[in-house]
């Protein structure tokens, strides 16, 4: 059961990173595309736009396919810390704990969530287990 648990947490985590990174980098689901990205991060004071949009775009993209199929858990999950890290220190941070108050409640347990999964190693339904 332990395993499957593993499995559950990964894949949902892994592919909403995954929907995220690509909303950043191509628009889907919703999303602005690096070019709206870029706008919007530069317009809060993130530069060089380009630059970091792709770089939380690719860090949620990547991370979410490594999180998701559990190889390279390691990896997947420093990406993922890394992009709710920054996060924190350039949006949420500001605005206290609560997600009501677009707080960093919520990028705190996926950061807890990512380090504990790694810790716990991905278990048996992993590629590369």
């Amino acid at each position: 059961m332990l395993d499957l648990g593993l499995f559950l947490i990964r894949l949902v985590v892994g592919v909403l990173f995954i929907g995220h990174g690509a909303q950043k980098l191509f628009g889907w689901f919703g999303g602005y595309g690096l070019k709206g990205t870029a706008g919007w991060l530069e317009s809060i004071g993130v530069r060089p736009g380009v630059v970091m949009a792709t770089m939380a775009g690719l860090g949620e993209l990547l991370g979410g396919i490594l999180f998701a199929s559990g190889y390279l858990l390691w990896v997947g999950a420093f990406f993922i810390v890394a992009t709710m890290v920054v996060a924190i220190a350039t949006v949420h941070g500001k605005n206290g704990l609560w997600v009501t108050q677009d707080g960093f409640e919520f990028n705190l347990v996926l950061i807890v969530v990512a380090i504990g999964v790694a810790l716990a190693g991905p278990g048996a339904y992993a590629i590369g287990v």
